[in-house]
């Protein structure tokens, strides 16, 4: 974007407090962010952040996770600048973030991104959830982590690959995620996850039901569940959908869709 450019830096634990205010005009959208930089700070070897910075004070940041991107600016940016950190990395960045702020890195030059998705982007707060926390959906440890996977790999929609019971049983025990689930004839029948847990908000994920037991609302209710939970901490509650179907569940419990989000692969 054109007009006034800043300066570009990478940024360290003396602008963590300026950071923290600036994502947190919109927390669900920089969730990830916020989350990242919560767990892992600025040091680690995986994950590096750079901030622009203008007269009025940070203006943009761009954080890389191991060989991803996310990117966030309210307004004006210098896209020549951060196109140039992206292309040391790659031609064709892995970059996500919200849709209209993203979007710009399309027409950078030197950079090519052949695979777009778009979904929407949904947030609950603790005036809009209508329904209560169920004492049959169970909270997960790691000793039920098997099981839960057992169910996911029924679904067709979901990509369980190697290692993934390792990376949900670590995700319960560092507590950067928490998973709930709904057991019916000695199996689990439904299943909620929360991701990218931070001091102010958690992205659902990894809601399904075993095909025999659709249509009855049980994986309504561990959302539920797990979203009350959510909220009594103080945490916002987002998801990402793209299933009209799914918007509409989801607005009945209190979803209100607050953009869109868009990543490049």
């Amino acid at each position: 974007m054109k007009g006034e450019t800043g300066m570009i830096r990478k940024l360290s634990e003396k602008d963590h407090e300026q950071l923290m205010t600036f994502l947190k005009k919109e927390p669900s959208m920089n969730l990830f962010m916020i989350g990242d930089v919560e767990n892992y700070g600025y040091h680690s070897g995986f994950q590096e952040l750079w901030g622009e910075f203008r007269s009025g004070g940070l203006a943009a940041v761009l954080l890389r996770y191991y060989e991803s991107f996310v990117f966030y600016a309210p307004g004006d940016f210098d896209i020549e600048g951060f196109t140039g950190i992206l292309k040391t990395y790659s031609d064709e960045p892995e970059l996500s973030g919200k849709a209209e702020i993203v979007e710009h890195f399309e027409s950078a030059k030197g950079l090519q991104f052949r695979k777009k998705r778009i979904t929407y982007f949904a947030e609950c707060r603790s005036d809009q959830l209508p329904g209560k926390r169920d004492p049959l959906v169970k909270k997960a440890s790691a000793e039920d982590v098997d099981r839960i996977v057992e169910l996911l790999r029924t679904i067709d929609e979901f990509d369980i690959r190697e290692g993934y019971e390792e990376r949900m049983a670590q995700k319960l025990r560092d507590r950067s995620g928490r998973t709930y689930y709904f057991e019916q004839d000695g199996k689990v029948v439904a299943t909620a996850s929360s991701t990218a847990e931070n001091s102010c908000s958690a992205m659902i994920v990894s809601v399904a039901t075993h095909k025999d037991y659709r249509r009855r609302g049980l994986a309504t209710r561990c959302i539920v569940t797990l979203v009350r939970d959510l909220l009594d901490e103080g945490k916002y509650a987002c998801l990402f959908y793209n299933n009209p179907e799914a918007g509409r569940i989801y607005r009945r419990i209190g979803f209100r869709d607050i953009g869109f989000w868009t990543m490049y692969n």
